[in-house]
């Protein structure tokens, strides 16, 4: 799943991102990066992004970060975030 970025409205996907990364911090820097690169030309509209993310098995504090630019170009083009949990399938 990682990171689907769509219309609210009708589903129509805008972009995927990070298809085979898992894990938050990871998902947030490339959202961030993907926000301010090409995000923020969007037209205003009702969008999603959905980060689905797995937990990490040793994580122990810290993680990741919504910036305030991130939350500024969300705001100004109409973006909600959807933070999706999904359970670990990896065996270790």
């Amino acid at each position: 799943m990682p990171i689907n970025i769509y219309h609210e409205n009708d589903s129509k996907e805008v972009t995927w991102l990070c298809n085979d990364i898992w894990d938050l911090p990871t998902q947030v820097s490339k959202l961030e990066k993907w926000l301010l690169k090409e995000g923020k030309a969007l037209p205003k509209g009702k969008y999603i992004a959905d980060i689905g993310f797995q937990t990490r098995k040793d994580a122990n504090g810290g993680g990741s970060v919504i910036t305030s630019d991130m939350m500024r170009i969300m705001s100004e083009i109409d973006m909600d975030l959807f933070l999706s949990e999904y359970p670990n399938t990896n065996v270790d």
